[in-house]
């Protein structure tokens, strides 16, 4: 009995790990940047949307294809009226000589023959027809627009590959910007520490009469200033945490864990600069598609005027006219010259022309600002690594200085205010670093995405 109990027991034990570390799983959850990456790639809504602008631009493309097709149209019609649209008998004949000839006609074959005296056409009737429309020639026109379309393709996959960089960048500085508001509230943190050894001290000295009171309400005075920081710091890290978990597309959570600076910190990269480096990026790829989409449309423009080329093809059945339906078809060649639209085709092109210059010029005035973006990204990063190895050492100091007036202050050589100054400077020394290491981490990435595009 009591063997059956203990298996009950340890089942249970079990039973509770498991689902312990289920809650945990759930509730605690560590995100590198790789990680924030990929769940932006997947849930950020302007991503997602970019990419559905290359759905439409594909639709285009298929719109554009159906003109290579003959173009069908059916038509019906159906009428009844109050009184036959066509009447006509012996007595609306003009000529006397002809009425009464007709007159006599009918009059010897009126009782052998259903003939009328009258007709009534054009009372009810009903026709239905299929036109035919296939282009020949259309000044190629489809054919270019056939070409604009694929060129809207690749101009949309271009935007939204832009489109999605940039949002990624977004989200990197989000992401560095969360890490280090991490460390400084851990460096509040540890100089909280510092300041509760210290009041020890100074209690421990105060007590045995060594020092007055003013010294305690220094040390509190300073510990209600740091809370007071780590507070500013804390809410401002929960906004910039829960503006990152929206850039990712998830639900914030409090237990969510971020990665650590130092994971990130790498050697600055090499790179050479390149004259034609640019012409690799999208941004690049992305004008000259302009100036392409534009040569295509004074193309198009041109066609407009060039003769039109078809052939139609119809069919008929029904019976407007008289009773019986009947059937028919015609094929017919069409050609259309267009005369009068010269002299508003040249104004046409011209203005195409200057949009295709204005484009040529906006390509070399961002080549040159690309070239520059480059430029400053590696200048940025060079500086703020200088910044970083000058901010260690000040730190290094900074503590060194801390230390010895530490020790200087238990042996009575200093106060208590130049202790707690060199406390700050510790602060001050640390934070600092944390910028400049954030400040580089973000310059050294921007190069990196620069020089891989």
């Amino acid at each position: 009995m009591r063997r059956s109990f203990k298996i009950l027991l340890l089942c249970a034990i079990a039973l509770f790990i498991f689902h312990f570390s289920l809650f945990t799983c759930a509730h605690a959850q560590t995100l590198t940047l790789d990680s924030c990456l990929a769940l932006a790639q997947r849930n950020n809504y302007e991503i997602r949307n970019s990419r559905l602008e290359i759905e439409k631009s594909q639709a285009l493309k298929q719109q554009a294809y159906t003109k290579f097709f003959p173009q069908l149209s059916v038509r019906g019609i159906g009428y009844y009226a109050a009184n036959p649209l066509i009447h006509f008998g012996i007595e609306d004949i003009q000529s006397s000589d002809m009425r009464e000839l007709l007159q006599s006609i009918y009059d010897l074959v009126e009782d052998e023959s259903d003939i009328r005296k009258e007709v009534d056409l054009m009372k009810r009737g009903a026709s239905g027809s299929v036109v035919a429309v296939q282009p020949l020639f259309a000044g190629g026109r489809i054919v270019n627009g056939n070409k604009l379309a694929n060129i809207g393709i690749e101009a949309s996959q271009l935007q939204a590959d832009i489109k999605e960089r940039d949002i990624l960048e977004e989200i990197e500085s989000s992401f560095y910007l969360v890490v280090g508001l991490q460390e400084k509230v851990a460096t509040v943190e540890a100089a909280l520490s510092l300041i509760d050894s210290l009041d020890r001290v100074v209690n421990m000295a105060f007590t045995n009469g060594l020092v007055t009171r003013s010294d305690i309400l220094q040390i509190e005075l300073k510990r209600n200033e740091m809370l007071a920081n780590k507070q500013k710091l804390t809410s401002g890290m929960r906004l910039s945490r829960r503006l990152l978990c929206q850039q990712i597309g998830i639900d914030y959570n409090d237990s969510i864990h971020f990665g650590n600076m130092s994971d990130y910190m790498e050697k600055p990269v090499l790179y050479l600069f390149s004259d034609h480096g640019d012409t690799l990026r999208p941004e690049s790829r992305l004008l000259q598609l302009g100036i392409t989409a534009e040569e295509l449309r004074k193309k198009i423009t041109l066609g407009e005027a060039l003769p039109q080329l078809a052939i139609v093809g119809a069919a008929y059945y029904g019976n407007i006219i008289k009773d019986d339906p009947s059937a028919n078809a015609v094929a017919l060649l069409t050609l259309s010259i267009p005369i009068t639209d010269w002299l508003e085709t040249r104004h046409k092109v011209q203005q195409h022309n200057i949009a295709i210059n204005q484009a040529c010029m906006m390509q070399d005035h961002y080549s040159q600002m690309m070239s520059l973006e480059e430029e400053k990204a590696f200048s940025d990063m060079m500086d703020a690594w200088t910044m970083l190895r000058a901010d260690s050492t000040a730190l290094a100091l900074a503590r060194e200085n801390y230390r010895l007036s530490s020790i200087n202050y238990q042996a009575g050589n200093v106060t208590l205010s130049e202790v707690l100054q060199a406390h700050t400077l510790v602060l001050q020394a640390q934070n600092a670093l944390t910028d400049h290491r954030t400040s580089y981490i973000v310059s050294r990435r921007r190069l990196s995405d620069l020089k891989s595009r």
